[in-house]
């Protein structure tokens, strides 16, 4: 990768650190909301489906910026893209902590949409980089920021909920982020270069839609992104309709994460021994049992169970997409490759929770959630038959 030096265990390791606590910063921040939703929601006037499209839009965002981010930090250096990243997200969680209206509401959504996606190929690229022998154990580790930030922001949700001053929320994540962004700057080895880029979006797409594999395995993550897509959006949500309190849904909220913070970087661990494909489709089919469980459950405990199994499959997944895009392309064009099969799968990712809002307005979140159910199906057939066709 241009602009690397000689690079130590201690530098892989920091940089490792650094950029997984800067994506765990953002997620926190981004998982602050769906707890907050209630709140925000009658602040702001939204209604249940203007929320869910406003999250949409948002989601749109990050996802069209992931293919340009990824092609230039290849043509450039991955620093080039990320540092700007930093800088875009910190204005975004500024401009939503002091939002009054709908309209600054949803500007801080594109904002935070379009630094996120500077932020999320480019740092995913320079891991593999980095850790090209064990890019499973690496992407668990770093995807596991997005739990220890989901943990961290539904604690600092539960004590909003208790004053109902939402935006102080936001004030840790502008702080810690600051301090991350400065981290990164100072232990970074690799060059910032500006230069004009050629984008190739049709020969991108060519190469990560080439063969019948690859299309089964771009439509199989897609469909499991727009599964979390409404999931982590309106879990919560679920939960207060089902009757359990606000107090309730946020903690089972945290417990998604909590499991997810181990999962993760054992998923990546286990994929890196094991088949990817195996280890995806074992995790599918545990999430659909555990969201199965959550639907029909009586009591807290059984919800308790549901949400865990819930967590440990889908949470398996993250390493696992990110590692089969990039063990598929070559060095040169790995920030393109994840980048494009990135914003496949999180233009899929945005449409859930405006599916679910939708739904939801119309009949109720329990069916919207048996929707998000049934389309994980389509996932385990195209990852199950692929496994059984490399096993012949």
């Amino acid at each position: 990768m241009k602009g690397l030096r000689s690079l130590s265990a201690s530098y892989e390791t920091r940089m490792l650190a650094a950029l997984a606590l800067g994506w765990a910063t953002l997620q926190c921040g981004r998982f602050l909301l769906p707890p907050l939703l209630p709140l925000i929601t009658e602040a702001l006037s939204f209604s249940s489906a203007g929320i869910g499209l406003a999250l949409t839009l948002f989601g749109l965002v990050y996802a069209l910026t992931q293919y340009p981010s990824g092609r230039y930090s290849d043509a450039l250096t991955r620093s080039t893209v990320i540092l700007p990243g930093f800088v875009v997200l910190l204005a975004g969680f500024v401009v939503l902590g002091f939002a009054v209206s709908q309209t600054v509401f949803v500007t801080a959504m594109v904002v935070l949409g379009v630094g996120k996606g500077l932020y999320a190929s480019p740092s995913r690229a320079f891991l593999g980089d980095l850790f090209s022998a064990r890019r499973g154990r690496a992407l668990g580790i770093y995807s596991a920021g997005t739990d220890v930030g989901g943990l961290i922001g539904a604690g600092i949700a539960v004590l909003v909920l208790s004053t109902t001053v939402w935006r102080v929320a936001f004030v840790p994540v502008v702080a810690v982020l600051a301090t991350v962004t400065a981290l990164f700057f100072v232990w970074n080895r690799q060059s910032y270069e500006l230069s004009s880029v050629r984008l190739s979006p049709d020969d991108t797409v060519g190469r990560i839609a080439e063969s019948r594999r690859q299309r089964e395995t771009l439509v199989a993550f897609s469909v499991f992104y727009f599964f979390v897509g409404g999931l982590t959006n309106f879990f919560p949500s679920l939960l207060v309709a089902r009757g359990f309190s606000e107090t309730t849904a946020g903690a089972s909220f945290a417990l998604l994460f909590g499991v997810g913070a181990f999962t993760k970087p054992v998923a990546g661990e286990v994929s890196d021994r094991f088949p990817r494909l195996l280890v995806g489709a074992i995790g599918l089919v545990t999430a659909i049992v555990g969201l199965s469980t959550v639907l029909v459950a009586p009591t807290l405990g059984v919800v308790a169970v549901g949400t865990v199994l819930t967590a440990v499959g889908y949470k398996t997944q993250f390493p696992i997409a990110d590692t089969l895009v990039m063990d598929a392309a070559s060095d040169g064009e790995m920030g393109g490759d994840l980048g494009a099969s990135r914003a496949v799968f999180l233009t899929a990712n945005a449409l859930g929770p405006g599916a679910v809002g939708v739904i939801a307005a119309v009949t109720d979140f329990g069916t919207a959630f048996r929707v998000l159910v049934a389309s994980l199906l389509v996932s385990i057939v195209l990852l199950g038959r692929q496994y059984l066709r490399d096993e012949d």
